[in-house]
């Protein structure tokens, strides 16, 4: 088991890591629109989303891997109303690749986001 750490995505704000590699898989903490630098890219659901899976991409690259690899992702929303937007973009970066997934509305986010996803990678060559 090893921790995985990249400049590329923002550094966790509270005690765990971007990710962690077990056995053939990565497991990614959720991952919110924050910029690299740590700034809050804030606007709408697109705007949001667009952030997170970039983020989410350059932890999974930084282990090794790639979004075609994601096997499945839970997506948080502050509403649910915001799905039909949120599963746009996310269609769009995932392409024909279509993990399983989870997606749920929650009260609350950290930095009361709309938006937070987290996924777990294989790593099989």
């Amino acid at each position: 088991m090893h921790v995985i750490q990249t400049p590329n995505a923002p550094a966790a704000i509270g005690p765990y890591s971007q990710a962690m590699v077990v056995g053939d898989l990565l497991f990614t903490s959720g991952q919110i629109p924050l910029r690299p630098d740590g700034t809050l890219n804030e606007g709408n659901i697109t705007v949001q989303t667009t952030q997170v899976l970039a983020n989410l991409k350059a932890v999974i690259e930084a282990a090794g891997s790639s979004l075609d690899k994601v096997v499945k992702t839970t997506v948080f929303l502050k509403h649910l109303d915001d799905f039909v937007a949120m599963n746009k973009v996310y269609a769009e970066t995932f392409g024909s690749h279509t993990p399983a997934r989870s997606t749920v509305q929650v009260a609350k986010l950290p930095r009361d986001v709309l938006v937070e996803i987290e996924a777990i990678v294989s790593l099989a060559k």
